[in-house]
């Protein structure tokens, strides 16, 4: 087979701050899964507006699970950016192509940038090399969030 018939799959790595039953990392896999292979490495519980803490002192313990939609995903109990760096170094995981973090539930605009789990998972995985984005749903508090809705615009945006 020759080079020009060889088509790649994309690989990513996904992860966010709300922990891995959150429905917005669901979300964010149907609409990767569309475009290559996709890996789930996320935290244990919620790490939401707590910034670009790193655990740096102690092991981190990472559970490997079954979970639906996603299949088997790496649980770590540590921050989303130790999940980027646990899943860049530390699980034999081929290297992804593109880290994405989300879908975060509320803007992340501004001075939220600063305390975001979801752009310090992002931040940390361009810091080891690996392009990133972060990906986030503005919340109104009258208007539910509609999770399948958002699916096909994540599909499009990452495509391009």
């Amino acid at each position: 087979m020759t080079p020009e018939n060889c088509v790649r799959t994309m690989h990513f790595l996904i992860t966010n701050d709300d922990g891995f039953d959150a429905p917005g990392l669901a979300a964010l896999y149907r609409a990767l899964s569309e475009l290559g292979h996709v890996t789930v490495v996320a935290p244990s519980q919620c790490h939401s507006a707590k910034g670009h803490a790193v655990n740096t002192h102690v092991p981190i313990r990472v559970a490997h699970r079954d979970v639906e939609p996603f299949g088997r995903i790496d649980i770590v109990d540590g921050s989303p950016a130790d999940c980027v760096r646990v899943g860049l170094t530390g699980l034999n995981h081929q290297r992804p192509d593109f880290v994405i973090a989300g879908i975060n539930p509320g803007a992340n605009l501004g001075v939220d940038l600063f305390y975001s789990g979801t752009a310090a998972a992002a931040r940390e995985a361009a810091i080891m090399g690996v392009p990133a984005i972060a990906v986030s749903r503005y919340v109104r508090a009258e208007v539910a969030i509609g999770w399948e809705q958002l699916v096909p615009h994540v599909t499009r945006a990452v495509a391009r």
